[in-house]
Parts: structure tokens; C-alpha cells; sequence
């Protein structure tokens, strides 16, 4: 894979979206992302960032009930689940093309070939309407693995953007040292960190201060920017998870279990985040500043010795069936954006999804 160093700096205005989606309704939630989208834009935003699962929404079952009880959750998750390609994703990339936004947005993506795949998936999407990337979730964190399943290498990349080069992970990934190091040695130099809010959590645990950690120490250690982009709780979610138990419905209501905001090359918020409530956190994003601390500290250059540590980054993309003969235009699609019979770029070019009739 070919890295780019890029040559000119973008500055930019980078919204970080804290909300709840409309639980389990992904026409509803699309709908509100797509407004977000407009009303971030008008607020002169070139990059907005969603929470993880946006559409339509998280598991909590999986924290509150047995697999049994939350069995039939899962089946209503997986109806209301999007497909890649599909028309949710056509009204995604239809707004990010009409404001000329860089969109990333969580989503429960469908598995083509199996009832029991559901994935974590973040997809980024280009100005254009192009569909760059889709991420998915490599390790679902603790109760999660009773939803969704592993994403492989294939996904961890970095997209070259307007707004810069630019990487995604899915929550508890955001403590996946080695994952983002892949992400940091393509050249990253904006991290969008995806999450839930996670009120369900042992009570030693503040979500809302783990986030923060975890997104200053990214964007210290790589001398980058991040963009954070929390979920939030509605009554609705608490009553699923909840099932007429009210220690579970208290728990369910517990502060600080959220945040959402921008973090420089520092370490250090550029404006003031955002906790539990619903809003936007608007910042204005000069890569230029990421330039100067690295001569400090440049942990995928000088400040490494790769002749004692090496990562090992495989980016097969796994498949369930291998078939041989086959004439690519007989072949079935094997990745979640792209057909085999399409040649992919040298140097590791962008994945990009056929337009849809209409689209610009």
C-alpha cells in the first residue's frame, strides 16, 4: 500500500452529531441523518460525523437479558438492518452529495449469505456521494458478541478526502492499539471514533470520561485530529432493555454516559464536548497543526525503530466460499461496496460504489 503524504493542509469546520436514532426504524432514522446532515452543512461543515449503529439503533437487550429473552430483539435488529448496497445508503450518499459533505455514519449492516450475520459497519462516504469505505467492526466488544459478527482487516484503511486523510473505528476498537497503528502508518491525520452512550456498564465505569481517554491518547499519540460521535439514551430504548424492571430502568437513565467532540494533535479538546444530551459540537479543524509536533514525537516515522517492532496488517477480505473457473462476470459479489470484475487501484485507491441514476 502506497501512502501519500499530503502536500496541501485542509482547514475545515467538522461537526461531531450526538443523538438517538429513531429505535429500530431505519427509513425514520435515515430520515433525521439525512436533516442532520442539511443542518450541519448549512452550519458550514465539511466532514459529519454519526455514532456507531446509527441506523437503527443498539442492542442493549444483549446487557439487560439472557440470549433467550433478547433472541427475539435480535430478529427485529436484524429486519431493520441495512443492506449494502441499498436505498438507505442511496439516501445517505444522495445528502452528502447535495451539501458536498464527507458523511461517516454506524450502521447494522445485513450479511449477504447467512440469517446469522449482522455486522458493526461504519461507512464513509465522499462529497460526491461516492461511497469510500465500509467498516466493520473487527471484535464486537463483551455482550455484543451475541449480535454481531467480525469484521476482517480488509476494512482498516484510511480514505484521502477533502477534508484530509482520514480513518474509522467503531468504539471499544478505539483501544485496539495495533489497529490504530495501521491507521496512523496509512497516513491518518483525521480519526472519526464512532460509539454508543453505555449507561449499562459496571458501576466503576464512566463511559463519558473512558471516550475522552481514549480519543486524547489517539490524537496525542498520532499527532492527528479526532472527531467523536456518540449515541444518546431515549425512553424508548430504556423500556426495551428495561422490561418493566426498574433497577434496569434507573440504569439506563445513568449520567455521563455519552460524549461527543473534537480533540487536536494535542490531546486536548478544540471546543468544549458535548455529554448525554442531543446536539452538535462544531470545531474548526487546520491540519497544518499536526505538522510541527510530530517532529517531537513521530511514532510511524522517526520516533519508531522498525527494525526491532513491525506490524503485520493482513487485508484479505474473508469469504465464507472460494470459487474457482468462474468468469468474473458470472462471480457472485465477494466485498460489501465493490464487484470482483471491477479492477481495484494500484497503491491502495479508494474503493467507490456505482452511482445510483440521479446522483451527481
Amino acid at each position: 500500500m502506497t501512502v501519500t503524504v499530503p502536500q496541501e493542509f485542509p482547514r475545515f469546520t467538522a461537526a461531531a452529531v450526538q443523538a438517538a436514532p429513531v429505535f429500530l426504524d431505519p427509513a425514520a432514522t435515515v430520515d433525521k441523518a439525512v436533516a442532520l446532515i442539511h443542518e450541519a452543512a448549512a452550519h458550514g461543515a465539511s466532514l459529519v460525523a454519526f455514532p456507531e449503529v446509527f441506523v437503527p439503533g443498539y442492542p442493549y437487550w444483549n446487557w439487560t437479558m439472557n440470549p433467550v429473552q433478547g433472541s427475539p430483539w435480535y430478529e427485529k435488529l436484524y429486519r431493520a438492518a441495512v443492506d449494502v448496497p441499498g436505498p438507505h445508503v442511496d439516501a445517505l450518499r444522495a445528502a452528502a452529495a447535495a451539501t458536498g459533505t464527507t458523511v461517516v455514519i454506524g450502521i447494522n449492516e445485513r450479511g449477504r449469505h447467512s440469517l446469522g450475520v449482522l455486522y458493526n459497519s461504519v461507512l464513509t462516504i465522499g462529497p460526491d456521494g461516492a461511497l469510500l469505505g465500509v467498516h466493520r467492526k473487527l471484535v464486537p466488544t463483551w455482550a455484543e458478541k451475541l449480535t454481531w459478527t467480525q469484521g476482517d482487516g480488509s476494512s482498516v484503511r484510511v480514505h484521502h478526502t477533502p477534508v484530509g486523510p482520514l480513518g474509522v473505528l467503531a468504539c471499544g476498537e478505539n483501544t485496539n492499539t495495533l489497529a490504530r497503528f495501521s491507521l496512523l502508518s496509512q497516513g491518518e491525520l483525521v480519526h472519526v471514533a464512532t460509539y454508543i452512550a453505555l449507561p449499562v456498564a459496571p458501576a466503576d465505569y464512566d463511559m463519558s470520561e473512558a471516550i475522552a481517554i481514549r480519543t486524547a491518547a489517539h490524537s496525542f499519540e498520532g499527532k492527528l485530529f479526532s472527531i467523536v460521535a456518540c449515541s444518546t439514551i431515549t425512553d424508548e430504548m430504556t423500556e426495551v432493555a428495561a422490561a418493566h424492571d426498574p433497577e434496569i430502568a434507573t440504569m439506563m437513565r445513568r449520567p455521563r454516559s455519552a460524549l461527543s467532540g473534537v480533540f487536536g494533535p494535542d490531546g486536548r479538546p478544540v471546543t468544549e464536548p458535548l455529554v448525554d444530551e442531543e446536539g452538535i459540537v462544531y470545531a474548526e479543524i487546520d491540519l497544518a497543526r499536526c505538522i510541527q509536533p510530530k517532529q517531537m514525537h513521530d511514532i510511524i516515522g522517526h520516533y519508531n525503530r522498525f527494525d526491532v517492532f513491525r506490524l503485520h496488517h493482513d487485508t484479505t477480505h474473508r469469504q465464507p466460499l472460494i470459487r474457482t473457473g468462474e468468469r468474473p462476470d458470472e462471480a457472485p459479489l465477494t466485498g460489501p461496496w465493490s464487484p470482483p470484475a471491477e479492477p481495484q487501484p494500484e497503491g491502495g485507491g479508494e474503493f467507490r460504489h456505482a452511482r445510483s441514476p440521479g446522483m451527481r
